[in-house]
């Protein structure tokens, strides 16, 4: 059975656990020995905490032959993403100048999981500073390898976690999402991804020295989960969910609203803004559409979401009035070729005055309220995660028209983190042996709207991983 542990879903795992099936050591065994195996040929865990990690197995192991109650994640392990602090760990955010940034303590979703019973057994790898780009390739530890095709981008920025998920090294992975970097991965290697609310789960982003950063990365970038399988996203939603003293921003809401009346209504859009879809993804969308039909739900294809294309713009100019006080400090962080990807979208959009920017949070504002009226109407809307298959690697990074057409790619994803609404991506299967998938959008903190349409799509529609690294 121990060979077969890392094939488990994190729900199996955690119930195996407490069962005294398995021990936890066994459990976390079988994870190391899988990235022993797989890792090389991906690289996409950056670090490895096998020691702690068989540390807290053993623990856990003890508490339960004690008698004690274990958590809903008891033993189950699990990345953290480069950028998200580790007590005891170094946060590299994948440049050599933090190489030596150790944390003092976890970040408020690693706590969680942990107090959960979950184990941290490595970090996952990101584009330097999780700004080189879409590709996950980092100055410190090199390119992430996508497993169903090393000529395909993972995606990123969390694609280090969504490689070691979809391969079976880690039960679950922790990454965050400002404008598609959970779910970009989780489709491009075929696996869940969750991008909550904004204020859903408390985070605390302040690793590189006490103070907070400004407003627009204080409501964009939220934490989130990517698994196998939906049923294990809603296990880590479920223990990810709740406020925190060192996050005033964190809301304390239910995790589960009031059943709606009636058939729940899905708005269908296959092309966001109108700019062209592959193929593949259209298809993907309408297998979606379909299993949800047959699910019961109410859809309907509607011409298209709110102001898309103001959005996008208002989105950019807002992050990069933000970004260009330290951008001439940052860049030469990014290491050779690192700082492509933000200087082309810098040259493109210059800061905004203080009058500018005035105006600006006004637009974000009244862009939240004409996506909030068309919820109302939808409370779910189904689109993709990005229009097209995986890229190849560094596509946005090359020149202007590979970061326009990666920049339309994912515009769906960008758009909502903007509005800050939930979104679940999950697989709908496989074109020409890439894994291909969906987004679930909903209500504000309707994250459980999200997860049973979701829910119901996977269950008609199967899973794709673990899979093998394929070469």
């Amino acid at each position: 059975m121990k060979d077969a542990l890392w094939r488990m879903p994190a729900a199996e795992q955690a119930e195996a656990v407490r069962r005294a099936e398995v021990s936890a050591v066994e459990l976390v065994d079988s994870h190391l020995e899988r990235i022993a195996e797989v890792n090389p040929r991906v690289n996409a865990v950056t670090r490895l905490m096998a020691e702690s990690a068989r540390e807290a197995a053993a623990r856990t192991d003890r508490r339960r032959a004690a008698g004690e109650e274990l958590g809903p994640l008891a033993g189950v392990p699990f990345t953290v993403k480069e950028s998200t602090a580790v007590e005891g760990v170094p946060t590299t955010f994948g440049t050599p100048r933090f190489r030596n940034l150790v944390a003092p303590a976890d970040a408020p979703p690693v706590a969680r999981l942990r107090a959960a019973g979950a184990i941290p057994v490595g970090r996952g790898n990101i584009p330097t500073l999780i700004l080189a780009g879409m590709h996950t390739r980092s100055e410190l530890f090199g390119d992430t390898v996508n497993p169903w095709d090393g000529g395909r981008t993972p995606g990123g920025s969390s694609g280090g976690d969504a490689v070691a998920v979809a391969t079976g090294m880690a039960a679950l992975g922790l990454g965050s999402d400002s404008g598609g970097s959970v779910r970009i991965p989780a489709q491009f290697c075929g696996v869940a991804g969750l991008k909550p609310s904004t204020g859903r789960f408390p985070a605390d982003h302040r690793v590189l020295g006490p103070d907070d950063p400004g407003p627009a990365s204080q409501a964009l970038v939220t934490d989130g989960p990517l698994a196998r399988s939906v049923r294990d996203l809603r296990l880590a939603y479920e223990v990810l969910v709740g406020t925190d003293p060192r996050d005033p921003r964190a809301v304390p809401v239910p995790a589960y609203g009031e059943p709606l009346p009636g058939r729940v209504k899905v708005a269908v859009v296959a092309d966001p803004g109108g700019h062209g879809v592959h193929p593949a993804v259209r298809g993907a969308v309408a297998t979606a559409a379909d299993a949800l039909r047959d699910a019961g739900y109410d859809v309907r294809e509607v011409r298209d979401v709110p102001r898309l294309d103001e959005a996008l713009e208002a989105y950019g100019r807002i992050t990069l009035t933000e970004f260009a006080p330290t951008w001439p400090a940052v860049r030469g962080l990014l290491g050779e070729g690192g700082d492509r990807y933000i200087a082309m979208a810098m040259e493109r959009t210059p800061p905004a005055s203080a009058a500018e920017l005035m105006t600006l949070m006004g637009t974000w504002l009244n862009i939240r309220r004409s996506w909030a009226e068309f919820l109302d109407a939808h409370p779910l809307l189904l689109g993709p995660v990005f229009t097209e298959p995986p890229v190849e690697p560094g596509l946005e990074s090359r020149d202007r028209a590979g970061r326009d057409r990666v920049a339309t790619g994912m515009c769906l994803c960008t758009a909502t983190s903007f509005v800050g609404v939930p979104a679940v991506a999950v697989p709908t299967g496989t074109v020409d042996g890439l894994p291909c998938g969906v987004q679930i959008v909903g209500r504000a903190f309707r994250e459980d709207l999200c997860l049973d349409a979701a829910q119901a799509i996977e269950d008609r529609l199967g899973t794709l991983t673990p899979v093998d690294p394929r070469t």
